[in-house]
């Protein structure tokens, strides 16, 4: 209630209502606004398991058991999916896995490149810890997609020395996660760390490619 000082209880005054609150109650309220946020670049993920060129499999899993690769299980292969290829060739293994995680852009959650760089540095801090890798090396590179890394570490499996080499990068709102191990078994000997992960981030090239093209670079 709003009291108006100076009037009498019987002047005509107090049997009128107030201006300014008959106007106030009649003005319409301000519109409220949603918070906005940028279209992410991407919509869809293209097939996963021909993201990478059959001479590319070829180079890196020589042998491979499939050179199509292998599409591991996915709820939902627009927005999340990984392929794996892997092949003996006498005692030397080879191991790839390509894994591709798409983010929209959401009002409540942010866009999807934010999403998508906050995922990629998740995965590159869990490449650096998994499982029992010891000697970690994690390096930002560039050239690869809008941001990248690298991490490069080794891994004892069954008494058989691996060189796991892994590359995180984020192509808009676009993650490719490629796991590139290697081992040799029996006599063999340990592949070379630094020749694996040159490979592996010459096919993560080629996976950011695959990506901006929306289709497969083909096997």
């Amino acid at each position: 209630m709003v009291l108006v000082a100076g009037c009498s209880s019987g002047s005509d005054k107090s049997d009128k209502p107030d201006d300014k609150k008959a106007e106030g109650s009649a003005r319409p309220g301000s519109p409220s606004t949603s918070p906005t946020v940028e279209a992410a670049k991407f919509s869809k993920l293209p097939d996963v398991c021909t993201t990478l060129s059959g001479k590319t499999i070829d180079d890196l899993v020589p042998k491979a058991q499939s050179k199509k690769g292998k599409a591991l299980p996915s709820a939902d292969t627009n927005t999340s999916a990984s392929c794996l290829w892997s092949g003996l060739d006498g005692f030397d293994y080879r191991s790839l896995t390509v894994s591709l995680k798409l983010f929209r852009s959401d009002p409540g959650l942010g866009s999807g490149d934010r999403r998508a760089g906050e995922y990629a540095a998740q995965q590159a801090s869990r490449a650096a810890t998994a499982g029992k890798v010891t000697d970690p090396k994690t390096e930002k590179v560039a050239g690869i997609g809008d941001e990248a890394t690298t991490v490069s570490a080794k891994q004892k499996k069954d008494g058989d020395d691996f060189r796991d080499q892994t590359v995180v990068t984020r192509t808009a709102n676009v993650v490719i996660t490629l796991q590139y191990d290697g081992a040799g078994y029996e006599t063999a000997k340990a592949p070379d760390a630094a020749a694996l992960l040159k490979d592996a981030k010459s096919a993560a090239k080629e996976a950011v490619g695959a990506i901006a093209k929306g289709t497969s670079s083909g096997v």
